[in-house]
């Protein structure tokens, strides 16, 4: 049986289709909206790697349309992210930009609003899948990593986040990332997932992201280190392209790398924790938590490694 014949028999399919969503992903963001109520004292949200536009079609729905005969400064202000250009939302506000890039970051916090953090981003990205699983999980970890960067940037304090994952190897290794941001962490699935989809979504509340600490997701690492200076809160976006093809040709690179010589992973663990040449790569100097990320990285890449 074809792809389009499981579709039509599928219910949220045919809801979506009925009520004018564009995807029936929709129904997995209301669904999360009733288990945790992430909607709620809500007037900013970003919705990172939008298109087609499901998940900013219920932003719409949800916060724009019961607010839309309020005085402007009342209404809510919802942002939609994507490489491609997005079909109008009514109350959406869609731009074109990269959500590795500072300028996407500067602009969606400065021009949309107006110098102001969201109270809630949301990520229903996924790369194009290539049915390896360990390979797909590990590019949508990067994908992630990507969202949670310019989140970092543009998300206020005790703010959420929401993301699509696919359970793997390193789930652990990514919620113990998100953990290091957020007071509350929960992977969940909800019904209108299709069970035999690997996909999760992880609900991250409570960011405790300080300005005068400088926090740096890199290459599934985290970086956490005290400043005396407060730093900017755009310092710390990694310089680092989209998740496109090249992107994951540069991560099989990598991939490669590590196999030819696993102590790259050490090195380079140890770099981007800040303990590169001048510290003599002194492993000692690493934290329990930062050995656990490693450890768990390393037993990621084994996976991968051996297929």
């Amino acid at each position: 049986m074809g792809k389009h014949s499981r579709e039509k028999r599928d219910i949220y399919y045919r809801k979506a289709k009925e009520v004018g969503f564009r995807a029936r992903s929709a129904y997995k963001l209301l669904q999360i909206d009733e288990e945790f109520h992430i909607f709620e004292n809500v007037q900013r949200v970003v919705d990172l790697c939008a298109a087609p536009g499901s998940w900013s079609q219920v932003l719409s729905s949800k916060l724009y349309v019961p607010n839309r005969h309020k005085p402007a400064a009342e209404q809510p202000t919802l942002v939609a992210v994507d490489l491609q250009e997005m079909t109008p939302i009514p109350g959406v506000h869609t731009m074109v930009g990269d959500i590795t890039s500072q300028k996407t970051a500067n602009t969606i916090v400065q021009q949309f609003f107006s110098g102001e953090k969201a109270d809630l981003v949301i990520c229903d990205g996924a790369p194009d899948v290539t049915g390896l699983h360990d390979i797909d999980t590990f590019m949508q970890s990067q994908l992630i990593l990507s969202a949670l960067d310019i989140t970092c940037a543009i998300l206020r304090p005790e703010g959420t986040f929401v993301a699509k994952i696919f359970r793997g190897k390193d789930t652990t290794h990514l919620y113990a990332q998100c953990r290091a941001l957020f007071t509350q962490v929960d992977i969940v699935k909800p019904l209108s997932s299709r069970s035999s989809s690997i996909e999760s979504f992880i609900v991250c509340r409570g960011f405790t992201f300080l300005p005068s600490a400088q926090r740096r997701v890199d290459n599934a690492s985290i970086t956490a280190s005290a400043s005396s200076e407060a730093v900017s809160d755009y310092d710390y976006l990694p310089k680092r392209k989209a998740v496109t093809s090249s992107a994951q040709n540069a991560d099989m690179g990598q991939l490669l790398e590590y196999q030819r010589d696993p102590s790259t992973l050490l090195i380079r663990a140890l770099e981007t924790f800040g303990i590169g040449p001048d510290e003599g790569y002194d492993v000692s100097l690493l934290g329990d938590d930062e050995i656990r990320v490693i450890q768990e990285e390393q037993r990621m890449l084994d996976g991968i490694v051996r297929g």
